[in-house]
C-alpha cells in the first residue's frame, strides 16, 4: 500500500523527467522520447484481420453516459459526446456507449437502450460520429464503429437513480452485504437467463440493421457477463466448471451469428479481477476518504468469487482462466477484445488508475501508474500468447501528457495493437490525432484524473467533464453536481 505522498504527473515537464520517476517506482511503462511523424507513424498503422478492417491504432472505449432519456433514446448531451467519438480521429470506436439489451438491465435510468422505438436515436448517433469524424480525418475509410451490448446484472437501476433492482447469478460474501442484499435474495433462473440471451441476439441484428460493423457482449467490470464468469459457487447449466460459467457467452456468440450472419463481434473483458476495496476507517475522517485496502476476507479463501484472481491469494492475479477464455474467443472466431479490469463499484483504482477518487470511492492505495503498469504488462502477456486476436489497451488516460508517447511505445513494440482512450476523450478526444499530426498538445485540455465524470453519476448526473469542458462546466448540471458534492 502507498505511504508516500504521490508525484502529481503534471508537474512533470518532460519525458526523460517521466521515465526517470516510472523508473523509480520499480516500473516498467514503455515509452518513446519523441512522437513521429510522416508516413511510419504507429498509431497511424492500418490493422487487420481477415475481414476486419481498422484505419489506424487510436481506438474509443465504450462510455455509459448516463444522459439518455427516460425511454432509453439520445438526449443533447448524448450527441455532445458522441461528436467527441468522431472528433478522436480513431478508427475503432469501441461501443461508443454502453447500450442495455432491455429496460430491465439498465445500469440508470437514462441509459440508452436497444428497442424499436430508439431505433431512429441510434441510427442518428453513428450518423453524427462518422459526420464528425470526416471532418477530422477526411474520410471514413478504415472507420469501424461497434455498439456495447450490456445487462448490468448486480448493477441494475432502470427506474430510479436512487433504487437498486439488482439481478444477480449467486450470492456474493462482501458484495452482498456491501449492497445490502438477505440470504434469501431471489438469484436468476436458468430459463431468466435464456431470455437475457435471447434479449442479446435481438439487440445485436438491430445493431446489424442499424449499419453497426460489430457488437461487443460486455464481460467486465462486474456486470452480469462479468458476472457469469466468477460464477463457481452457482448451481445449474450456468455455474460451477469453466464450461457452464461461459455458456452464456458461447449461446449469445452462437445466436448472434445465426440471427446476424455477417456482422462481428468483440469482447471487453475484465482480465482480472481482486477483492472488493473500502476506505481506510482508521484514516478516513468526515470530509476525506482514506486509502483503499481490501475488504476482510482471511475467512474467504480459498476464494470463490472472482476472475483472473488466485484463491488462495485474492487480491493477486491469476490468469490462468483469463488464457483459457481468449483461447475459447479464437475457437469461436471473435477477434476483437479489449482488456480492462476489475470493477468502478468495488476497486476503482484497479480499473482506472486516478490520483482523485470519485465520491464512494478511496484515495489511492498505491501511485496509479502502478495500476497502469499493471493492466499493460496484462495486456502485452496475452498479446504475446494470442497474436492473432485485435487487443485494444486499457488504463492509459492516467498517463496524461505522456499518455502519447506511451502509446506509441506500447503499438511499436507489440504490447497491444490498438490503445484505447476512455476518460480523455470527454475533454481532449483529438490528443493521440493531434500528437500524430505533429500538433502541439494543449496541455490545459489534458484530463488530469479528476473523477466529476464518474462522481456525476453517482450523484443521479450526467458523465462529462466538468472541470475542463465547457458544455458542462458552465452549465446548470455543473452547479448541481457542486451542491451534491458538498453534501457528502
Amino acid at each position: 500500500m502507498n505511504t508516500l505522498p504521490i508525484l502529481r504527473l503534471g508537474t512533470v515537464k518532460d519525458v526523460k523527467r517521466f521515465e526517470d520517476h516510472v523508473h523509480s517506482l520499480g516500473l516498467t511503462i514503455p515509452c518513446d522520447s519523441e512522437i513521429a511523424s510522416g508516413a511510419d507513424r504507429p498509431l497511424r498503422w492500418p490493422l487487420s484481420r481477415g475481414e476486419i478492417k481498422i484505419g489506424n491504432r487510436i481506438a474509443v472505449h465504450p462510455m455509459e453516459g448516463w444522459d439518455g432519456t427516460a425511454d432509453g433514446n439520445p438526449s443533447e448531451h448524448t450527441i455532445h459526446r458522441w461528436k467527441k467519438f468522431g472528433r478522436s480521429g480513431g478508427k475503432l470506436i469501441w461501443g461508443g456507449e454502453a447500450v442495455a439489451v432491455s429496460h430491465q438491465g439498465r445500469a440508470n435510468p437514462n441509459q440508452l437502450v436497444m428497442a424499436r422505438h430508439t431505433r431512429g436515436g441510434l441510427a442518428g448517433l453513428r450518423k453524427i460520429l462518422v459526420e464528425e469524424h470526416k471532418r477530422t480525418t477526411g474520410s471514413e475509410e478504415g472507420l469501424f464503429i461497434g455498439l456495447q451490448l450490456t445487462h448490468s446484472g448486480r448493477y441494475c437501476r432502470p427506474n430510479a437513480h436512487d433504487r437498486a433492482e439488482p439481478r444477480i447469478l449467486y450470492h456474493h460474501p462482501i458484495l452482498d452485504r456491501k449492497m445490502g442484499l438477505s440470504p434469501d435474495y431471489v438469484v436468476l433462473t436458468d430459463g431468466e437467463i435464456g431470455a437475457i440471451i435471447e434479449e442479446f441476439h435481438r439487440a445485436a441484428k438491430m445493431a446489424q440493421e442499424l449499419g453497426f460493423d460489430f457488437v461487443d457482449i460486455k464481460h467486465c467490470h462486474g456486470y452480469l457477463g462479468h458476472e457469469f464468469l466468477s460464477a463457481h459457487t452457482r448451481e445449474g447449466n450456468y455455474g460451477g466448471s469453466f464450461e457452464n460459467r461461459t455458456r452464456f457467452l458461447r449461446e449469445v456468440v452462437e445466436g448472434i451469428r445465426s440471427m446476424a450472419p455477417g456482422i462481428h463481434i468483440g469482447v471487453r473483458l475484465s482480465a482480472f479481477d481482486t477483492v472488493p476495496f473500502r476506505p481506510d476507517p482508521s484514516q478516513s475522517t468526515k470530509g476525506k476518504l482514506g486509502p483503499g485496502i481490501p475488504e476482510p476476507h482471511d475467512s474467504l479463501v480459498p476464494y470463490r468469487w472472482g476472475f483472473g484472481v488466485n484463491p488462495f491469494h485474492p487480491t493477486e492475479a491469476d490468469l490462468t482462466e483469463t488464457i483459457r477464455l481468449l483461447s475459447l474467443l479464437e475457437d469461436l472466431e471473435v477477434r476483437l477484445v479489449n482488456i480492462t479490469a476489475g470493477s468502478p463499484y468495488y476497486n476503482p483504482h484497479i480499473q482506472r488508475p486516478a490520483l482523485y477518487p470519485p465520491s464512494d470511492g478511496y484515495q489511492p492505495p498505491e501511485d496509479p501508474l502502478v495500476g497502469v503498469a499493471r493492466q499493460m504488462k496484462v495486456t502485452q502477456q496475452l498479446k504475446r500468447l494470442f497474436p492473432k486476436l485485435i487487443l485494444v489497451g486499457t488504463a492509459y488516460s492516467y498517463l496524461q501528457d505522456f499518455l502519447p508517447h506511451v502509446a506509441q511505445a506500447a503499438v511499436r513494440q507489440g504490447w497491444v495493437d490498438a490503445v484505447g482512450l476512455g476518460r480523455m476523450i470527454l475533454t481532449y478526444p483529438e490528443l493521440l490525432w493531434d500528437a500524430t499530426e505533429g500538433k502541439t498538445i494543449e496541455h490545459r485540455r489534458i484530463c488530469r484524473t479528476f473523477s466529476d465524470c464518474t462522481t456525476a453519476p453517482r450523484k443521479g448526473l450526467p458523465s462529462g467533464c466538468y472541470p475542463l469542458d465547457s458544455y458542462y462546466k458552465t452549465s446548470a448540471l455543473a452547479e448541481q453536481l457542486k451542491i451534491a458534492k458538498a453534501k457528502r
